[in-house]
């Protein structure tokens, strides 16, 4: 299946087919210079798959987790591109989750101005969500994504036969990305989650994810309007993330813990019972203030206050503007007062 998108004289394809990589050459232009970025948490057969159809190639190999998302890293994988003699006719293509997809799509759109961008998404949520729509970034100072730009690849393979080596806890973490589109845009989506063995529908639930990211992505590229919708979960979320130190939470079990507040109790009904299934956590011990702390940072902050998104009925969504002391009473009602899970 082909899904394209178009944003105005740009057009890519989306190729969501079962053994795509294997055939990557069919749908990608390999016939140059192709720097290959991975992490050493991702089966090296992948990129090796890739890197097999490709005559002329660099593999660079970066440590696995949000470490790399850093100034270091992203000033390290530049210059290997320039010592590779990486022209602007060439092209940079990640294998991996989210933090190899956004470092490496931001390397590719500041190198020489921008080259070629292909991704090629190896986990649940970077197949549902990060891996299209053109949001590269990296850390800054314990803050997420606050360096970065919007810059379109020039397509994407999305090969489910990937996931299959997933650990459990990898494959719920990217389902609550797609959880969070569903409660937003999509009813009968989550549906599906609430169904016997959701997991059994897995090629389905990230089809369905990937038509509603592609649709809110053509309407609103750079995030002025409709794509906010798609924040839904993150800006608590975010917080919660920003102490990935001391808790060890992944970012999609902090997306679905900063889902819980945002929603309205008969939402919330439905929801808990849907993380608890996917093994995603529904309590969390992280102090207001420090959470609060990080939320202050949000790049949707707009003066003493931020844009954010709340659902109140399955399937329908709402952008309100919340003061800081208005996002924290609700952190605070949910997380530390009587209705925590």
């Amino acid at each position: 299946m082909i899904l394209p998108i178009c944003l105005g004289a740009q057009r890519y394809d989306i190729v969501l087919e079962r053994g795509c990589l294997a055939r990557a050459g069919e749908y990608l232009n390999l016939r140059r210079h192709v720097f290959i970025v991975t992490d050493d948490g991702v089966p090296g057969a992948c990129a090796q798959s890739l890197a097999a159809q490709c005559p002329a190639h660099t593999l660079v190999v970066i440590p696995q987790g949000e470490a790399s998302k850093s100034f270091d890293a992203f000033r390290a994988l530049l210059s290997r591109m320039l010592a590779a003699g990486l022209t602007r006719g060439d092209c940079v293509a990640a294998v991996g989750g989210g933090v190899v997809g956004d470092l490496a799509g931001f390397a590719a759109a500041c190198y020489m101005r921008g080259v070629d961008f292909y991704n090629i998404p190896t986990t649940v949520l970077s197949q549902v969500d990060s891996s299209i729509g053109g949001k590269t970034a990296i850390d800054l100072d314990g803050v997420k994504n606050v360096a970065g730009a919007f810059y379109q690849p020039r397509g994407v393979l999305i090969d489910t036969e990937l996931l299959a080596t997933l650990p459990p806890r990898q494959t719920a973490n990217g389902l609550a990305e797609a959880v969070k589109m569903a409660l937003c845009l999509d009813g009968d989506g989550f549906a599906l989650f609430e169904g016997e063995r959701p997991l059994d529908r897995l090629d389905e639930i990230i089809e369905r994810s990937l038509r509603i990211k592609r649709d809110v992505v053509e309407r609103d590229e750079k995030e002025r309007g409709l794509r906010r919708v798609l924040n839904f979960g993150h800006t608590l979320g975010h917080g919660i993330e920003s102490l990935r130190d001391e808790n060890g939470l992944y970012h999609g079990e902090c997306v679905a813990l900063g889902m819980l507040p945002m929603c309205s109790d008969a939402v919330r009904r439905r929801l808990l019972p849907v993380l608890k299934r996917l093994g995603l956590p529904t309590a969390c011990d992280a102090g207001a203030e420090r959470v609060m702390q990080a939320v202050m940072h949000d790049k949707k902050r707009d003066g003493e206050g931020v844009n954010a998104v709340l659902v109140n009925e399955v399937g329908r969504c709402e952008v309100r503007r919340l003061t800081f002391p208005a996002l924290r009473a609700r952190y605070e009602d949910w997380f530390e007062g009587g209705g925590r899970a």
